[in-house]
């Protein structure tokens, strides 16, 4: 028997999986033996909640499994499977429950989603990589009588509303598929930004920016992600890498374009512009992100059905039972909250310190440049040598060593300054890549979209007050308020990092392994 991290049922189902993925395909297994014998758990009892789409359905329900021989077969009473041979199940197998000869993991179509998401990421994880080139032009014009706490809000609602509305979509998603939240989602997110051109009052930006766009983002953020994990299994990480790359191209791009077309044409049609641009990358990921198998389910036989299914898969508190998974939810939503606030107010800590606006705008885009290897190359190591987990734990560690060693003490240092950027943008890349990558390892293929949605709702709670809180801390824009803001967001970047340890604790314990 399998000396096991995880309860029965998670085991009862990893080999249900097997069986389906491999004996109703004619395909053998090549291990020995596992001894498992008995009755498999019905997987729409099982502790994810209801059922997605994605979820096999042509297996017999309340199958036994009996062992006549070498290899055995499985029996239902009306059903008969012959020649079923056993798998033992690994450490890892169990930990990531999927059994990986069913993925693709490369050839033409898979590297088609792959640039489908690479481009659909490029507005909706570029734009979030951007809003400092939109805060310090908003504060110092159209809000210039605002304070800095008020303003905060529209780029923490903005926040806090992707990645709520993030919920919505990945239930969608596992049930139905990536063509509609993409559609919405696009529709919602560039009219928001067309609107955001003729914004002048906080309340117009919160209505247009913030609720608006933030909603198509959220549609948006689910399925390009998630249509990966349908494709890449081995190579997960790396394909994930590569196309959150997306986002760092994106915050490559936007803050010189806008910042020159501020200055050429004004704020109005440097905005519509930008609108332009998100458009044309959002048609193309419509188009190419989709994912492998068109999931299928069983029709709903009434609206309240529609109503109770779609309630229990988005709002389900079950997941947060899973000590593994809340540990590694909150990693995330801590590290990237901090990540968030820290690029949100690094131009305006820079012009603050008496660097230009073109200095300040540069740090922006260097930080996202260089975030384009700390996507990569540390999402290849990941799946290559190191683990996925093993490296967030890592690079967050290292995001707070450099705001704590660099930006704090030496901030006022120009040359330190566009260090610490760079090294900054490297280790902090892993916070937006490998999170889905670090769900994906232990969750369900079929239930990833829901848990990974859980995950933003959990991150757009934290977010809701924190980018407030910096706004509050930054107050006049001295120094040492600023150093106040840089001593909380490092904080919280090491409190994620610690959770990352312990939802990996759960998982193998001390255990110096690959994972």
């Amino acid at each position: 028997m399998v000396n096991t991290l995880f309860p029965l049922p998670a085991l009862s189902y990893s080999f249900q999986s097997f069986v389906q993925r491999h004996s109703l395909r004619g395909r053998d297994a090549d291990a020995e033996d596992s001894g498992i014998d008995g009755m498999l758990d019905d997987p729409n009892n099982n502790p994810e909640g209801p059922s997605s789409g994605f979820a096999l359905q042509d297996f017999p329900e309340n199958a036994t499994i009996t062992k006549k021989n070498e290899p055995f077969e499985v029996d239902n009473g009306s059903h008969r499977l012959h020649n079923v041979v056993s798998h033992e199940l690994t450490e890892r197998d169990i930990q990531l429950y999927d059994i990986d000869s069913d993925f693709p993991d490369g050839g033409w179509q898979a590297y088609l989603v792959v640039f489908g998401s690479f481009m659909g990421l490029i507005p909706v994880f570029g734009t979030i990589n951007s809003l400092g080139a939109i805060e310090s032009y908003v504060s110092k014009h159209q809000l210039a009588t605002v304070s800095s706490s008020t303003i905060s809000w529209i780029f923490s609602l903005y926040l806090a509303i992707s990645f709520i509305s993030c919920i919505f979509a990945g239930s969608y998603f596992d049930r139905n598929g990536s063509r509609g939240p993409m559609i919405g989602g696009s529709l919602l997110y560039v009219a928001g930004i067309v609107a955001l051109a003729d914004c002048h009052t906080v309340w117009q930006f919160i209505l247009a920016f913030s609720i608006l766009s933030g909603t198509g983002t959220g549609l948006l953020m689910t399925p390009l992600v998630s249509v990966l994990a349908t494709w890449f299994f081995r190579k997960r990480a790396t394909a994930t890498s590569i196309a959150t790359i997306g986002g760092s191209v994106g915050g490559i791009m936007f803050p010189p374009i806008l910042r020159k077309l501020y200055e050429e044409v004004g704020f109005v049609w440097a905005i519509r512009i930008f609108a332009l641009i998100c458009f044309i990358c959002l048609a193309l990921a419509t188009l190419l992100a989709k994912e492998r198998d068109k999931p299928v389910s069983e029709p709903f036989k009434s609206k309240g059905e529609i109503i109770k299914w779609y309630i229990q898969s988005s709002f389900n508190w079950r997941y947060l039972l899973d000590w593994k998974f809340l540990f590694c939810a909150l990693g995330s939503s801590l590290s990237e909250a901090s990540l968030t606030s820290s690029s949100t107010y690094l131009a305006g800590y820079s012009m603050s310190v008496g660097n230009s606006e073109t200095v300040s705008y540069n740090l922006i885009t260097a930080s996202n440049a260089v975030g384009i290897l700390g996507r990569y190359i540390p999402g290849y190591l990941a799946d290559k040598w190191v683990g996925r987990f093993n490296i967030m734990i890592i690079t967050v560690w290292m995001a707070t060593i450099f705001n704590f060693v660099m930006w704090l003490p030496f901030g006022t240092n120009r040359s330190v300054l566009w260090a610490y950027v760079c090294l900054y943008g490297f280790s902090t890349g892993t916070v937006l890549s490998l999170t889905p990558v670090c769900l994906g390892q232990i969750s369900r293929t079929e239930d990833f979209g829901k848990r990974y949605a859980t995950c933003y709702f959990l991150e757009a709670l934290i977010t809701i007050p924190i980018m407030p809180i910096g706004g509050a801390l930054i107050g006049k824009g001295t120094l040492s308020n600023y150093n106040n803001l840089i001593i909380f967001n490092s904080a919280i970047m090491g409190v994620g990092a610690v959770c990352f340890m312990i939802s990996r604790y759960i998982c193998v314990g001390k255990k110096m392994c690959k994972f």
